[in-house]
């Protein structure tokens, strides 16, 4: 099948990246804004994502429908979604790229395969694409054919396996590793500084860490505008491993330690409003204070 037209849900941080990408290579990109924030509108206009007005128009008028979302929207949206796919009568293909377990995956397999829709599990490692080499979209699924042409409208497409779940397990198993640092920094940071031994342990770091304790310097400022979206991410995360068998309370404690960030004033700043030149040491401080 050829692909001419997709909808995307929506654009977001991530979305109207996506969405852009896809319209400088060739692609008709719709949405649907029920519901959604100033600013997702605004990121809509800025990438050139044409809105339409219902669930029900957007799946006549497209063949694939990609979900990037913050993780506890991903069923409610999906159910939406059938519901206009059953409504109409149409039969679309379905691709939730939300980072969510392969349980929740699953869950809304059935939701879309029940109305007689196709569905692609898949997972987004990366931050948005804005250069080529940066971002990977994972999928999985028994089909995947459909998702996979994207790799054709410029996106990095990679096949994680043939099962439903495996690309979102993948996410998850990804997202453990570099999110939950994040959150495992952010923790010992703030006690170090309740301490007064934040400067002894910076010190420390750039003896024994140097390239360690530079990765946090870069990476952590920009945490905060993001912190309210992680703390779903980590308790999908939590509940992958606990299906496993395996603890969820180390990414229960993430997902603590993004709640007490987004309740502070740094999480009402967002990619636009940041202040791009506070350091780490001025983050930590506010934090502590909070």
């Amino acid at each position: 099948m050829g692909l001419k037209t997709v909808g995307l849900l929506s654009p977001g941080d991530m979305g109207h990246v996506v969405g852009k990408v896809l319209k400088q290579n060739g692609l008709q990109v719709l949405t649907c804004l029920e519901g959604r924030s100033d600013r997702t509108r605004r990121l809509a206009e800025i990438s050139g994502v044409e809105a339409v007005s219902s669930y029900d128009q957007l799946v006549k008028d497209v063949s694939l429908i990609i979900s990037i979302l913050v993780p506890a929207e991903a069923k409610n949206v999906a159910q939406s979604v059938g519901l206009a796919i059953k409504d109409t009568g149409e039969k679309i293909v379905y691709a939730d790229c939300n980072a969510i377990s392969p349980e929740t995956s699953k869950q809304i397999d059935v939701v879309i395969s029940e109305v007689g829709s196709k569905f692609v599990d898949a997972g987004i490692i990366g931050g948005p694409p804005r250069q080529k080499g940066i971002t990977r979209f994972y999928c999985s699924g028994p089909d995947t054919s459909t998702f996979e042409e994207l790799g054709n409208y410029g996106l990095d497409v990679r096949v994680a396996g043939r099962e439903i779940g495996q690309a979102s397990g993948l996410k998850m198993c990804y997202a453990a590793s570099t999110k939950g640092y994040t959150a495992l920094c952010t923790e010992l940071l703030i006690a170090a500084k309740k301490m007064g031994l934040y400067e002894r342990l910076v010190e420390e770091f750039q003896l024994s860490q140097e390239v360690r304790y530079r990765s946090m310097e870069s990476g952590l400022p920009g945490m905060p505008t993001k912190a309210r979206r992680w703390i779903g991410e980590m308790e999908e995360i939590a509940k992958t491993f606990e299906d496993l068998g395996l603890t969820p309370k180390i990414y229960q404690g993430a997902a603590d330690v993004f709640r007490m960030v987004g309740e502070t004033s740094l999480a009402e700043e967002t990619p636009e409003t940041q202040d791009k030149s506070r350091t780490l040491a001025q983050m930590i401080k506010l934090l502590t204070k909070s």
